[in-house]
């Protein structure tokens, strides 16, 4: 099988006031395989969960599928370094020629010409796969042109926002012990024939971070796939904590669709795991690869144990809060992190 190639996009959508020699998309060709001429447009954009880990190695591993990925970063106009903290994502024209949006931010405040393009994509109806913090991907003022698509809208046509309106949730609470307690899959009754679930058993997937809180039940026509155990702690052979945090456990992977202003439907793959230390988990990557396969309409292409063994180098760090002077003094490049 041939190595995925890289290549810098030459089309690039440029603001006045952020504007840099480094906002160039990094684009993975992709290997022969069932995901061939499908493009997928991944979105990283966090300031704990470490998406700028796990996009990359999703990315990575999709390309080995055959799927054309576009992976963007919020960067740093000044120096073309990533950077959450600064609200710029250059490259989202893509997304006008994506198959699937995959998206990991945090509660960002983009500029109206680059909010323009997500919220063309979502009025297309096209599929849409979310991570982690996406349920909270956008923290937008009031009178802003795209409010309506922040996590805590109040617009009465598209309430709680693009969390809710597409992906199922907004943010709500942490439901175990942030940093203490872990999260293990349980496949919900039913749906142990599910695509996205094909070939798992008990116990393969995991993740360090804890179990998000979610309103139940879920919206629409949302079915919960895997409910979140919460362990005593971030071992994988931990054992659950007992008491009403088991009772009922929270979803922490569903399937819905939403509908685009077209009326036309798109699928929705959603998760509250993705951090990139949830990625070392062969379970995990194994959940959210099939989940990009099914939201993408390629469920009958999901082979009985998908291969997701980590691509190049992979060592994801601990997740926490960076501060600015963080970012800026281990400061990265996108490219660096495809080494």
């Amino acid at each position: 099988m041939k190595l995925f190639r890289i290549a810098a996009a030459f089309t690039l959508f440029v603001l006045p006031s952020l504007v840099s020699a480094e906002d160039k998309p990094i684009v993975l060709q992709g290997d022969d395989g069932p995901g061939r001429g499908k493009r997928i447009v991944l979105i990283s954009g966090d300031q704990e969960y470490r998406s700028e880990e796990t996009i990359p190695q999703l990315a990575k591993i999709l390309a080995k599928h055959g799927f054309q990925c576009t992976v963007l970063f919020t960067v740093d106009p000044k120096d073309g370094t990533v950077n959450p903290n600064i609200y710029n994502i250059p490259g989202l024209e893509a997304l006008k020629d994506a198959d699937l949006m995959v998206i990991f931010t945090r509660f960002l405040n983009l500029p109206d010409e680059q909010m323009q393009h997500i919220a063309d994509y979502v009025a297309s109806g096209k599929p849409v796969v979310g991570l982690r913090t996406a349920t909270h991907a956008f923290n937008i003022p009031g009178k802003s042109k795209f409010a309506k698509f922040s996590w805590n809208s109040g617009d009465p046509t598209y309430k709680q926002g693009f969390g809710k309106q597409v992906l199922g949730e907004t943010w709500v609470n942490h439901h175990g012990a942030h940093g203490k307690e872990g999260t293990r899959g349980i496949i919900a009754k039913g749906e142990e024939k599910h695509p996205i679930l094909k070939g798992f058993k008990p116990g393969d997937i995991f993740g360090t971070t804890d179990v998000y809180t979610v309103n139940l039940p879920l919206p629409g026509d949302s079915t919960a796939i895997v409910l979140g155990e919460v362990t005593e702690t971030l071992s994988p052979d931990s054992k659950a904590v007992s008491g009403k945090k088991n009772d009922p456990m929270m979803p922490v992977a569903w399937t819905k669709t939403y509908k685009g202003e077209n009326e036309k439907s798109g699928r929705v793959f959603t998760t509250t795991m993705g951090a990139s230390q949830d990625m070392e988990f062969e379970g995990t990557r194994r959940m959210i690869v099939n989940g990009c396969f099914w939201a993408i309409g390629l469920e009958d292409k999901i082979p009985e144990k998908t291969n997701v063994d980590i691509v190049g180098t992979f060592k994801p760090t601990k997740f926490y809060f960076k501060k600015n002077e963080e970012w800026v003094k281990h400061a990265i490049k996108p490219t660096d992190l495809f080494k």
